[in-house]
């Protein structure tokens, strides 16, 4: 391929899938790499096409053909992309913020074209994971990404408790209309007075951090949240 940043040739039969990460929040983030490919693919398969298009507007970029890639559609989406891609199309992967295929939707779509023999490369970009570990300093031997924690029931149980016997901090995903119970919930499995982090809508123009503990109150829960809890340490007296 001609682009020389693309960390994975294509391969001799299907084309490449390139995941491009977009900004987490301040458009201006937007690479110029991830520019050049959002400019040249053919179809782009987005999260929310709404998003999406006002990002592309932002950002001075022609739409490409748009089509809504979620978790609710996603098995079925693959064999949409493999027919792009089969027919010689450039075909993009984009979620509403940060990079697909994690805790976002993409990796049954990932996952098809590499079962299919295509090929998969990534074009990077901020990510609000590593925005919030570097603000605190507690990463030291890695982390544990626990994504959106489950709704109810005992698999949230499962992963709050992980969550509070794990040697390394834990880096988990929240909405606004959760994330009050899930500190709660967190504080009840952990401790009050387990090391935090929450930040809300990093980049953007309301950002705001909030460095305490699972007690510390967090002020109006509006925006996107990324919460950082800190590792059970050696004589750690605050589990309950």
């Amino acid at each position: 391929m001609a682009s020389g940043h693309l960390n994975e040739p294509a391969s001799a039969g299907l084309g490449t899938l390139v995941v491009i990460a977009t900004p987490i929040g301040d458009v201006d983030d937007l690479s110029s790499a991830a520019r050049l490919e959002l400019q040249r693919v053919d179809v782009l398969a987005c999260e929310d096409t709404r998003r999406t298009r006002r990002l592309l507007a932002a950002a001075g970029i022609a739409a490409p053909r748009l089509r809504s890639v979620r978790r609710e559609n996603e098995a079925a989406a693959v064999g949409w992309t493999l027919a792009q891609l089969d027919a010689g199309r450039r075909v993009g992967l984009v979620s509403d913020a940060g990079l697909p295929a994690i805790s976002d939707p993409g990796q049954r779509l990932v996952a098809g074209v590499r079962a299919a023999g295509g090929s998969v490369a990534v074009v990077p970009g901020r990510s609000a994971v590593s925005d919030a570990l570097a603000r605190v300093g507690w990463a030291r031997s890695g982390f544990v990404m626990a994504g959106f924690p489950p709704r109810s029931g005992a698999d949230r149980h499962r992963c709050f408790e992980a969550v509070a016997h794990s040697a390394v901090p834990s880096v988990i995903f929240e909405s606004p209309r959760r994330v009050e119970a899930t500190l709660a919930d967190l504080a009840h499995a952990c401790g009050p007075d387990r090391r935090a982090l929450v930040a809300k809508d990093l980049t953007k123009t309301h950002e705001r951090v909030v460095i305490g503990t699972l007690s510390t109150p967090i002020g109006q829960a509006r925006g996107e949240y990324v919460v950082v809890v800190d590792a059970l340490r050696a004589g750690d007296a605050s589990m309950p």
